[in-house]
């Protein structure tokens, strides 16, 4: 059973994972947003899993700042998960995570992240760059949705809708 601190972290990994397949349905996306993680040196596999660790960094922390549940997560407005991708510096977003991740794919994606974050150098400048993909991507998800304001619930319900896994 996942505790009440570990059970945010979950639902911000998933809004992470389903974020790039559901850009990706329109399949030029995927070949621009690789083209770009090449041209910046970034392993396409590596870049793509650090973008969505990224987004669940990011959304973790305005959970967090705000004090929201798992249950009330689904409130939280993709664009303050944008302005924290782009806002915070790295090791804000690092701040208030679980003790120990019930995945371990999360466990060393978090890792990698910090690797970047605090090894300096031409790796520490991949963060900003990836940071913007992420702001792009909520971006351009969130001008797919109808409603004024789009939620991370929103994008739940999208990922449901695609049959994407849990």
């Amino acid at each position: 059973m996942a505790s009440d601190h570990d059970m945010p972290w979950r639902r911000c990994a998933y809004l992470g994972r389903v974020l790039l397949p559901l850009l990706d349905q329109e399949p030029w996306r995927q070949d621009r947003r690789r083209e770009r993680l090449h041209s910046w040196g970034i392993d396409v596999a590596v870049g793509e899993r650090l973008i969505e660790v990224f987004a669940a960094l990011a959304a973790h922390a305005v959970a967090v700042d705000t004090s929201l549940s798992a249950s009330e997560f689904e409130t939280l407005p993709l664009s303050a998960v944008a302005d924290a991708a782009t806002g915070r510096q790295d090791f804000e977003l690092l701040a208030g995570l679980p003790d120990a991740f019930a995945a371990d794919r999360d466990e060393i994606a978090v890792k990698v992240f910090r690797l970047y974050a605090y090894k300096g150098g031409q790796t520490s400048l991949q963060l900003p760059r990836l940071s913007t993909e992420v702001r792009h991507t909520l971006t351009v998800l969130a001008a797919r949705e109808s409603v004024p304001s789009p939620t991370c619930g929103d994008i739940f319900r999208k990922a449901d809708e695609a049959n994407l896994p849990q």
